[in-house]
């Protein structure tokens, strides 16, 4: 098992804090994240599927940096671009040292699945098999499988003097075949596409395992090209680059006339375009001769470093989708999250008893260890048939097909309720969706704004306006993650359910400048990007520094998903020089150099990586031993803190600052899941000491959660 993962070439040697040799490489980066998923699926200690979905994450992984990277990346040595990126690499430099890296990544990958992963399988009795494998009555099984649900679908298209090549869209899985006809002749190229209506792994009647689709089209052409000799069968994958970092904002030719609907347009025609845009990847089975990979690559206008050889199954992904009944053996034990202590004992089919409970004091929700449907779906529902309630406004950036938290507003609308929704259709890769969701809320009187101009909204809140005997009250929800129910159970997020006044004045100005496009104000409480939060951030690390300088107790702990920003790494390094300790989890990317002399003694990096993915944000400031803590969607990313509109909630509520210490403790005390940042940007992986027992922090959650749900059900 690896317990290193890729470093950055740059030295460890002390650096001057505004030089390029003060940051890690983002695209490096990045893909060192990837390394990190790529030692899951190399652990013998986990169970087999465990290792197989992690396979299946790699292929996502790398499908989402040649969606989303590999094409920003190419436009610009395409254009001429020399500006470097933060480590001073050019775009060209980044992109050879990236394929370098994910040539790598996919050698070790493929020889994972091939010489471990498969062969176990298989001795489990759910091997992925090869088709020349099979029995003659598994064989026969299956080519009558090809003739009643596959070869009806396909549709062969030749390439010759009057067929051109066809085009090729992204992320299909394709045979390229090639006929051999009169001696002396060019062989014939005909391409199939895979079709993605059928399984990708096809289960064989007798139980014996599962085959890939792609081999038993290959096996059985001749049934749809019967009068055709000397087939020769590859495989390959095409991939299309999407818009790079920056986000789907147009800057209209008259910005004082914005017409109605006219950014559904934007990303409408972004979505067509998409389909048409330029390779980035070429996959191919090393099987392929040379000679066809690239004549492929000329037919597609990709240049020969975009082709990817693999002696893996092409579209790994397809692993995540993996699914064999029975086999508990080869989990993971389920998790079933638990309802929230203060929420368990609420009256049945009372639509008040959570605000009431809300009004108690604030209410810290950690999923899934949490659940997200008996808290933040039941304050939704609650609010949609609660007779006292005159308002729902809630920012859906990402949510599930079938949405029950879609389906109460739709019914909140339905009773008269004032139902207001920010959905955001730039969020990359859910666009259609969210225009869909709109739309449907627009058809049954719903307020519904389709985001910020030039910005994108990240804002993850929601807002009930109640009215009560007292008056007029508002009760908000702060989270860190999508109002998805599906992702709640597979991320780690955090949230909390508030009535303080104050929050939920300032999330209501947030609603009215997302739906008004009002100008920004100053706010109370709530640190709101992209007018204020980098500021406020800036302030609150300089002021550690201070402190330190002062001989006041200091220190700064934080939990993110990525960090990028260059000001904010600097003002880290700035506190780490005048003794600040400074702890930070950092799930994927970082471009922060930690533990380098004379830059970052005093600074360390480490992240998470196990079975939920770590979605969640905590800032914590020491503050002279008065700490200070804040919780919401941002990252310390220049596109958050600077592109994003984003919120961040100061938390006051001494109860819940001591969980979030110990939520952030409990990470700092892993000692297997973890994996701390070497100043050069390798990683290396926490082993438990000899005689100590293993503390994976998501096992700690799931242990107290369910110890919690014990003990008052006891």
């Amino acid at each position: 098992m690896a317990k290193k993962s890729v470093a950055d070439s740059a030295s460890v040697e002390p650096v001057d804090i505004d030089t390029p040799q003060a940051f890690f490489n983002r695209e490096l980066s990045w893909l060192n994240f990837a390394r990190r998923v790529l030692a899951q699926v190399e652990d013998p200690a986990l169970p087999l599927l465990e290792r197989v979905k992690f396979a299946g994450i790699m292929g996502m992984l790398h499908d989402e940096y040649f969606l989303k990277r590999a094409g920003g990346l190419k436009r610009h040595i395409q254009r001429g671009e020399e500006t470097p990126a933060i480590d001073g690499r050019k775009p060209l430099e980044e992109l050879m040292a990236c394929r370098a890296e994910i040539l790598d990544q996919l050698s070790i990958l493929a020889h994972a699945v091939k010489e471990q992963i498969r062969p176990q399988l298989a001795e489990a009795g759910v091997g992925i098999l090869d088709y020349s494998a099979l029995t003659e009555e598994q064989r026969a099984q299956l080519r009558q499988y090809f003739l009643d649900s596959v070869l009806p679908i396909l549709t062969p298209l030749a390439v010759d003097a009057e067929h051109p090549f066809p085009f090729i869209s992204s992320l299909g899985l394709n045979l390229a075949v090639q006929v051999k006809e009169e001696k002396g002749r060019r062989k014939r190229f005909i391409r199939l596409k895979v079709p993605q209506n059928r399984p990708r792994l096809v289960a064989v009647a007798d139980g014996a395992g599962f085959v890939p689709l792609e081999q038993v089209i290959a096996a059985n052409l001749d049934c749809m090209l019967p009068d055709m000799q000397a087939l020769e069968t590859y495989f390959f994958r095409v991939t299309r680059g999407a818009e790079g970092e920056a986000d789907v904002r147009m800057d209209f030719e008259d910005p004082d006339l914005i017409i109605p609907g006219s950014i559904i347009s934007v990303v409408t025609n972004e979505l067509k375009a998409r389909r048409f845009a330029g390779v980035t990847r070429l996959e191919v089975g090393t099987e392929m001769p040379e000679k066809l990979q690239n004549w492929l690559a000329e037919q597609l206008g990709a240049q020969s470093e975009d082709i990817y050889p693999t002696d893996n199954l092409l579209a790994v992904s397809d692993l995540m989708r993996f699914k064999v009944d029975g086999h508990d053996e080869l989990r993971v034990a389920p998790h079933e999250p638990v309802t929230h202590p203060r929420l368990r004992e609420l009256e049945a089919g009372s639509s008040e008893a959570i605000f009431e409970e809300m009004q108690r004091g604030d209410i810290l929700l950690h999923h899934p260890y949490h659940s997200f449907d008996t808290s933040v779906l039941r304050f939704l529902k609650s609010a949609a048939v609660d007779p006292h309630t005159l308002a729902i406004k809630l920012t859906i950036y990402r949510t599930s097909s079938d949405s029950p938290i879609v389906q109460a507003l739709l019914e909140a609308a339905r009773r008269g309720k004032q139902v207001a929704v920010l959905v955001e259709i730039t969020a990359r890769f859910d666009e259609a969706p969210n225009i869909a969701w709109g739309q449907l809320l627009e058809k049954e009187g719903a307020h519904v704004s389709y985001g910020v101009e030039r910005l994108k909204t990240h804002v993850k809140l929601a807002l009930v306006v109640r009215e009560e005997d007292s008056g007029v009250r508002r009760y908000v929800h702060v989270g860190t993650g999508n109002y998805h129910t599906g992702t709640a159970r597979i991320y780690e997020d955090l949230g909390i359910l508030t009535c303080d006044p104050d929050i939920c004045a300032d999330a209501a100005q947030v609603f009215n400048e997302l739906t008004g496009a009002t100008p920004a104000a100053p706010f109370r409480k709530l640190l709101v990007a992209p007018e204020f939060m980098r500021q406020r951030f800036v302030e609150l690390v300089a002021r550690e520094a201070e402190h330190a300088r002062a001989g006041r107790p200091c220190g700064i702990r934080a939990k993110m998903n990525q960090l990028q920003d260059q000001i904010m790494i600097r003002e880290l390094y700035l506190a780490s020089q005048a003794g600040v300790p400074v702890l930070l989890n950092v799930r994927g990317l970082n471009c922060l150099r930690p533990g380098v002399p004379g830059l970052s003694d005093n600074i360390r990096l480490s992240s998470i990586v196990s079975r939920f993915l770590e979605h969640g944000r905590i800032y914590r400031f020491e503050n002279g031993g008065q700490p200070e803590y804040y919780l919401g969607s941002a990252d310390w990313m220049r596109r958050n803190l600077d592109r994003r509109v984003e919120t961040i909630m100061p938390v006051e509520d001494p109860v819940i600052q001591w969980q979030l210490g110990e939520i952030l403790g409990v990470y700092e005390a892993d000692n297997c899941t973890a994996w701390d940042c070497q100043p050069d940007g390798s990683y290396i992986r926490r082993q438990p000491l000899e005689g100590e027992e293993p503390r994976a922090a998501q096992d700690v959650f799931i242990k107290l959660a369910q110890q919690s749900a014990e003990a008052q059900a006891g």
